[in-house]
């Protein structure tokens, strides 16, 4: 993310920056993510005609590449989304998603989607809400970092024209039917509330919609549980 950053300027169109080694990875929120050395971390730094709002809904787009590419790899039904930008392998974290963009303007300058993938292994995750897993120790084919982003590179572009004749409605769809815990019961942390609710479904915005006791809520960014 920081390499895209500093390169951004000298790009003339979309590019894929993978790094063989991290020593300042991190997650949403400013968490730590861990990168050893087998695993995947890549970022696509590119220049949408966006505002910040339809900049952030491209996560969802990435969540449905990056459940496409791990398909490929491990059973499909063995993996589900979990909102906002994380995928589940197992009931476990393989693999995150973390938007960065820049802009003065009513459009975004740039902006980067980075995504980790534990292809090898996975960190300890002590306290962590859902356990880290690996590609590899959940039964997964083997895959070298270079190869997995050819088939990233590929599907995010197919989800791409997706978004270019279909728009948002299209890859919300999409991502609707891959989504964990869709119609039960899950609990949202927003920093400042804990709301737990029915998660009926994620809005035209990207929001997530909980049904709870006091009437349906919009949630635009939080940590959900389950």
């Amino acid at each position: 993310m920081a390499e895209a950053a500093r390169i951004v300027r000298t790009l003339e169109k979309p590019t894929w920056i993978m790094a063989r080694r991290q020593t300042e990875a991190r997650g949403r929120r400013g968490k730590v993510w861990d990168s050893p050395r087998g695993n995947f971390s890549a970022t696509l730094i590119c220049r949408p005609q966006a505002t910040p709002h339809e900049a952030a809904k491209r996560s969802f787009l990435a969540a449905n590449a990056l459940f496409e590419s791990l398909a490929i790899f491990v059973d499909r039904t063995k993996l589900a989304l979990k909102w906002p930008n994380d995928v589940l392998l197992s009931g476990g974290k393989v693999a995150g998603i973390l938007l960065e963009s820049s802009g003065k303007g009513p459009y975004v300058d740039w902006l980067a989607i980075g995504v980790g993938v534990n292809l090898v292994s996975a960190p300890p995750g002590d306290g962590a809400a859902f356990r880290p897993v690996s590609l590899a120790g959940e039964g997964g084919e083997k895959v070298r970092p270079e190869d997995f982003l050819t088939v990233l590179a590929s599907n995010f572009a197919t989800q791409e024209g997706k978004w270019e004749t279909f728009g948002f409605p299209r890859i919300r769809e999409d991502w609707l039917r891959h989504a964990a815990r869709l119609g039960e019961e899950i609990t949202a942390r927003t920093g400042k509330e804990t709301v737990r609710g029915l998660f009926d479904t994620v809005d035209q915005d990207g929001n997530l919609i909980l049904i709870t006791a006091r009437g349906p809520r919009s949630i635009a960014a939080a940590e959900v549980y389950f």
